[in-house]
Parts: structure tokens; sequence; C-alpha cells
């Protein structure tokens, strides 16, 4: 299975919540494979050009789609060299500064950005990845600005803030909810339209001062769309055993995902066409472009 991000990226995290029992259920090693670059496109392109025999999945979120509208040469469709094998569930995301900038709200947040327009820097996973555009999105929401600085993962975009060397970040709730007590992170806002149950303390951006601002990600399984219909229906069964397993509904809960529900191939595959209209909305109003 392939996770075309570095260790603690939302599709790695999850990833290895259930590839031992989905394994199990095939009868095959489930081997997670991170495969990292230009905000996921590098691994998926490598994915996309696999046999589609079945062997060959790929853990997916929002960065899949949006992709397709923020790179001009991206070497493959989002859409239509992929299949929806199964949808996991959602997470939204979490705003966050280092405590040594000094803020503990987000309207406070937005003041010290807008006081010294460009003056301060934001890490993401990498240019195009949900974490940029959902930065980059908060930001023309906001009528701030920021410096990017692009990573090779989620986890080393929250350890530059950890370290006070970036001024922010925003994170998948999974990348974040283990620093919710740590002294070095302030936790400023969740992107969702409702509070997060996982932070239920934790206000919305719109409560906390940025109105229409609204980011979350999707998260499932992909494979190429060679791979034989037969073969996606055995692979959307199996995950669909494994993912309702009250063990891996648990780890998916303590990573802040909200899982399910159950879907279809088709219909997963209806979510990823609108979600892909959707992403090209977002990335319209975030003004992001990669050549």
């Amino acid at each position: 299975m392939v996770v075309p991000f570095g260790p603690g990226a939302v599709q790695d995290t999850v990833a290895r919540t259930f590839s031992q029992e989905l394994g199990k259920e095939l009868g095959a090693s489930v081997l997670v494979e991170n495969k990292p670059g230009a905000g996921g496109t590098v691994g998926t392109l490598q994915a996309a050009k696999a046999p589609g025999d079945g062997n060959t999945l790929v853990l997916a979120a929002a960065s899949h789609t949006l992709a397709g509208h923020l790179y001009s040469k991206l070497g493959y469709d989002p859409i239509k060299d992929f299949t929806g094998v199964a949808y996991i569930g959602n997470s939204g995301y979490v705003i966050a500064a280092p405590s040594n900038l000094g803020v503990n709200n987000l309207a406070d947040y937005v003041k010290l950005l807008k006081s010294k327009p460009g003056q301060f820097n934001y890490a993401s996973a990498g240019n195009g990845s949900a974490t940029h555009l959902g930065m980059a999105y908060f930001l023309s929401k906001a009528g701030a600005e920021m410096q990017h600085v692009p990573m090779k993962s989620t986890g080393d975009a929250v350890n530059e803030v950890l370290a006070g060397r970036v001024q922010g970040v925003t994170s998948a709730v999974v990348g974040l909810v283990g620093f919710k007590q740590d002294p070095r992170i302030k936790l400023l806002a969740y992107t969702g339209t409702q509070r997060s149950r996982f932070m239920p303390d934790l206000p919305t951006a719109a409560e906390a001062g940025v109105p229409g601002y609204k980011f979350d990600s999707w998260i499932g399984v992909l494979t190429p769309s060679t791979t034989p219909k037969a073969e996606v229906d055995k692979l959307n069964a199996a995950l669909n055993k494994v993912l309702a397993l009250p063990e891996v509904q648990q780890r998916l809960a303590n990573l802040g995902v909200e899982s399910g529900p159950n879907m279809s191939v088709d219909d997963f595959q209806k979510l990823l066409k609108a979600d892909y209209e959707q992403a090209g909305v977002l990335v319209k109003a975030s003004g992001a472009r990669i050549e």
C-alpha cells in the first residue's frame, strides 16, 4: 500500500491502523510503503503506472483531488487513472502556532499576521499538499499573508512549529491530537463547520473570527483504474469488513478520524468526483498554483 507522504502524515498513520488486519483478510502481507514528494504526487504517479493486478493500493486524502487543479504537468489524472476502492472516513484540520509567538486565540493570531504582512512563515507537508492548501485558503479568508515553507511530511512541518522555527501550520487532527497539552504549541482553531468531538474545547475557525472558512479531508483507499472490477469488488469487501472491526474503529477514533460509513465502489467514486469539483473551487479561491 503506497503512502505518498512521509511518516506522520494522515495517510501514513491511518494506513498502519488496519494494514495488518487487511493482510489477514486477504491472506497476503500488506506492506506500507512511504513514497513522499511534491505534495504526494511522486508516490501517486508511481502507483498510477503500476500494473492493475490488485497488488497496488494508495492511501489517499484530499491532496489527491487537489493535485489535479494545482499542477500543470501532473502526469496522471486523479479521477480517470484511479478507482476508489474503499472510503475510510473524514478528518478535520487544526490551525496551530508556536507558543513563543505569544498568541492565545485565532483572532489575536490573525491580528498579528496582518500587522506584519509576509514576515511570518508557515510549514506544510509540501507544495500542493492539503496542509499547504488548507493554510493558503485560511490566509485568503483571513486577509493575511505568510511565507510558505514546504517540508517533506506533516510530521516535519509540525516539528518546525514545535521548534519555533516557523509561525504556523495546519494539520489534520491526527497530526496534532497528541500535542494538545504540549507547552511548545498552541492549537488555535478547528477547520470544520462544527467542533470536533476529539477536541470539543477548540473553537471552529468561524467561531474564532474567520467566517466562511471550512477545510477537511476524506480518507480512502484507491487502486489503478486498470484493475479488473472483480478484483476491486473483492478489495472493497475486504476493506469494509476490516474497517468495521471494533479495534480498527477505536484506533481511527484515537487518531481523530470520523470513520465510515462503508461505501460501495460506485458510491466512493461519486464522492471522489464531487470532491474533485470542490477542490477546483478551493484552489481557485486560495490562488495557489504549481508549475
